[in-house]
């Protein structure tokens, strides 16, 4: 999972961000590289700066063209691959979607000429204290992500299966239990995670499959100059899975909460389109709307976890800010399902609050 910092603001050519580099080698193959890409692309070196970074170990430049500006790309290839970028951003393109165009890319040295999207995100321009207000960018979101759904196809991207989930899930007890709230995981406590780790996936596994971005937020859609389309960023992470994931990724957001009024409009406007669209998410909203809550739950019980390792090992603890919105998001799901109340009953005991009452989404 990647998550996008905001972009740097207005161009300013004249004095360009000094960017720092974590080896003098990297810093030579990446000039090395830029003084062949640069003249083909009419680029101008003077206007290099950063642009943004994000969760990974990917960060990324912008560079003038002319009247306009492309992306670099810096994804080390010890760590990072940028072959599943180019895959997914090619089947999307294929499928209308508005993503960047890969224009030039050197695979051994994990360096990616991109088409730039614009600097203002979907993030940066909603007004979070009118949902109404919101509903263009947000029905611009469902046609993009219906789009997408509606290119899939079996065998294409890795799939969402339920060893996947399971690992993912085991980072909130790694890494949030343990490591971020000091909890020592005893034999009940290990029982109760186990037992609802099981139910959690069988319930999002039992949804049909389609294409699944994993992180389709505002965040990562661009207001895009010239272009009725939100763009789409951050897909490299995608697979084949649930066609619940996304709608929840957009509604239950990661840096973002709305009122649950709001998020049942959006995600009925979804499962209508979705419908219409001959996407397999039922003829039953409300049994729709109980897998989307069951697979947010399982992305935010990951997330919370990822949120802490970044926090801890990576040294990004910006991220570990947001997890107060994630235990209410996982404490309002636990609180509606039998099944899982013993999760619950953990995370109160964990966090020291109240068993939640009634059923207010909330805010924070």
């Amino acid at each position: 999972m990647s998550l996008h910092t905001a972009p740097s603001p207005a161009i300013n050519p004249g004095t360009p961000d000094t960017i720092l580099w974590s080896s003098q080698d990297r810093e030579a193959a990446f000039h090395s590289w830029f003084s062949v890409v640069a003249p083909l692309h009419h680029l101008a070196p003077a206007t290099l700066r950063l642009a943004s970074a994000d969760a990974s170990f990917r960060r990324y430049f912008r560079v003038n063209q002319g009247n306009e500006s492309c992306i670099i790309m810096d994804a080390p290839p010890d760590k990072e691959d940028c072959a599943p970028f180019a895959k997914v951003a090619s089947l999307m393109m294929a499928a209308g979607l508005n993503v960047p165009q890969v224009l030039a890319w050197e695979p051994s040295l994990g360096f990616m000429l991109l088409s730039d999207l614009g600097q203002q995100t979907m993030m940066q321009v909603i007004n979070r204290e009118s949902p109404v207000a919101n509903h263009g960018f947000y029905l611009q979101a469902l046609d993009a992500l219906i789009a997408w759904q509606m290119a899939s196809r079996p065998d294409v991207l890795p799939p969402y299966n339920e060893a996947l989930m399971r690992r993912e899930l085991e980072l909130f007890p790694e890494w949030y239990l343990t490591r971020h709230r000091g909890v020592a995981i005893d034999e009940p406590m290990r029982r109760t995670l186990d037992s609802t780790f099981k139910v959690i996936i069988e319930q999002c596994q039992a949804w049909p499959a389609v294409y699944v971005h994993r992180d389709f937020m505002p965040r990562n859609l661009m207001i895009s100059p010239g272009k009725t389309q939100l763009g789409v960023l951050d897909f490299q992470d995608a697979v084949y899975g649930p066609v619940t994931y996304d709608i929840a990724s957009l509604m239950r957001d990661a840096f973002l909460s709305w009122e649950e009024d709001f998020v049942l409009d959006i995600t009925i406007r979804y499962w209508e389109k979705a419908r219409k669209a001959g996407l397999p998410v039922g003829d039953d909203f409300g049994a729709f709307y109980r897998g989307v809550e069951w697979m947010g739950l399982q992305r935010h019980l990951k997330v919370a976890g990822i949120f802490a390792r970044l926090t801890l090992r990576d040294g990004k603890p910006q991220y570990l800010a947001d997890a107060p919105r994630f235990i209410n998001y996982i404490r309002t799901t636990t609180g509606r399902y039998r099944e899982l109340t013993p999760l619950l009953r953990l995370i109160d005991q964990v966090e020291g609050t109240q068993a939640v009452s009634g059923y207010a989404f909330g805010r924070i």
